[in-house]
């Protein structure tokens, strides 16, 4: 189980009595997603996901583009009351101006059609645009089977893009 860092951007798996969360680690969980989605470089280019696992030990997972938001996710979270351990499994993506093309005409293509558009008014977009060597991932959040297919079409009709990746979800 996972949470992924976004305004309205929650993945939990179902879970059985037993495995039912305490008050410490919901408490971890909120001031996680707080912190991270307070880091000032976050943008709609990076992705931020954590798991809170026994023990006080938190795993950051996701694909950033610059190397000062891995470090400061890491730091601001050892700050947090009742984490011990941090784990940065973060993925530092590789600088290449093609990639950087490549996110910029996504988010216009995905962000300036009018069924989508509304995705791009948040403080924290919900559709959040990886770019690696042409490949293009869509993490996030939508409203609808449909925003979720549109997506995936208008990041498909950038010139340069090999290969989308749509692990869009549906907001419940």
């Amino acid at each position: 189980m996972y949470r992924i860092v976004a305004t309205v951007c929650l993945v939990l798996a179902v879970m059985t009595p037993a495995q039912r969360k305490d008050s410490k680690t919901i408490r971890i969980e909120s001031d996680v997603q707080r912190e991270l989605l307070m880091l000032p470089n976050y943008t709609v280019f990076d992705f931020l996901a954590f798991r809170v696992e026994p023990g006080g030990t938190v795993r950051l997972l996701g694909q950033v583009v610059r190397p000062t938001l891995k470090s400061d996710a890491e730091r601001r979270l050892k700050r947090i009351e009742g984490i011990e351990q941090v784990i940065n499994d973060i993925e530092v993506l590789p600088a290449s101006p093609a990639d950087d093309r490549i996110r910029l005409a996504v988010a216009r293509n995905i962000y300036r059609t009018e069924t989508l558009e509304q995705y791009g008014f948040q403080t924290q977009p919900s559709i959040r645009i990886i770019v690696k060597q042409g490949r293009v991932a869509l993490e996030g959040v939508v409203n609808s089977e449909s925003d979720k297919t549109v997506a995936g079409l208008k990041a498909r009709e950038i010139g340069g893009v090999f290969e989308v990746k749509n692990n869009l979800t549906i907001e419940k």
